[in-house]
């Protein structure tokens, strides 16, 4: 049963209602994203704002290419530092509402994976979209985890293989997850999914449509230009195969959803972390209170508490 009391505002920190606010006014002293070419946003995004800084990069990441669905595919790779004891590996896709980021710009999360888990990280550098729309991002999703299954475990010499994401990183995971189960018989190929703050129905859940213009990291629009530059007009957005919250979701691994209550894709998880658990599949709902959207991108001790709960998730299922 989920306690009521993490909905109440007075529960919320104030190291995270500072932190809440500090975000909306970074935001809105910044040019609206779009206003520009989404070349100028992804470049702005790589070199870091005030609202959100950038990552550094690590130095012992290396790129593997692949072969995928639109060409070669590259995966950054991290793996765990000398003297830890290799245990699996993790791919990771990454944010950015389908249109934004890259596989290098989350460098410090891989690490601390790589480095308390024992994981190789793998974190996939998929086709963007509105240039690249539904379905290339999966597809290229799909054909990293089918490399990691097949080739990539015997190169690594693991056998616990995880997945996860944040946002549409979340998404695109479940899907990944649903792919290999019905097109390739390996649903539990993975052994658990890490899901933080996914955007599950690309058809807008109500806390999505009734967020508002406050940009507490996204807003209503944000989220609504995300679906709309992923999804192409004339597609249904709750297939299954689009949005996996209306997917049959039996037959896949345990799942750790992380979500804050100060997310507009608070519904995602509510909705999505239920079926998952109605459908047998095993896990854990972690709600923060007055967390923002992917509020471990932002140090802190609510942050700190999410992460260990991702390391203690990630390093059972080795």
């Amino acid at each position: 049963m989920i306690d009521h009391a993490l909905f109440d505002p007075a529960t919320i920190d104030p190291e995270t209602q500072r932190l809440n606010a500090e975000i909306v006014a970074a935001h809105a002293a910044q040019e609206d994203p779009w206003t520009m070419p989404i070349a100028e946003v992804r470049a702005r995004r790589r070199a870091g704002t005030q609202a959100s800084p950038a990552m550094p990069r690590s130095a012992r990441a290396e790129w593997l290419t692949i072969d995928g669905p639109g060409g070669p595919l590259r995966l950054r790779c991290i793996r765990p530092k000398p003297g830890v004891k290799l245990r699996g590996a993790y791919l990771h896709i990454h944010r950015g509402g389908w249109i934004w980021g890259s596989a290098d710009e989350q460098d410090p999360w891989l690490e601390r994976i790589a480095d308390t888990c024992g994981f190789v990280t793998l974190s996939v550098e998929y086709r963007l979209a509105p240039e690249h729309p539904y379905p290339a991002a999966l597809l290229d999703c799909e054909a990293a985890a089918l490399w990691l299954v097949r080739e990539g475990r015997r190169e690594f010499g693991v056998n616990a293989l995880t997945i996860g994401g944040e946002s549409v990183g979340a998404h695109l995971s479940a899907m990944v997850l649903l792919r290999l189960r019905d097109k390739h018989g390996l649903g539990r190929a993975f052994r658990g999914a890490n899901l933080n703050g996914g955007f599950f129905d690309l058809g807008l859940t109500p806390s999505v449509r009734n967020w508002g213009a406050e940009r507490l990291v996204v807003n209503t629009e944000d989220l609504t230009r995300f679906a709309d530059g992923y999804v192409r007009e004339g597609i249904d957005r709750r297939r299954p195969d689009v949005s996996p919250i209306y997917a049959d979701l039996k037959g896949l691994p345990p799942a750790l959803f992380t979500v804050g209550t100060c997310d507009p894709l608070l519904d995602d998880t509510l909705y999505m972390s239920a079926r998952w658990a109605a459908a047998g599949n095993g896990g854990h709902t972690a709600i923060y209170a007055g967390g923002c959207h992917v509020f471990v991108r932002h140090p802190g001790a609510m942050s700190e508490r999410a992460l260990e709960l991702i390391d203690r998730f990630l390093m059972a299922l080795a």
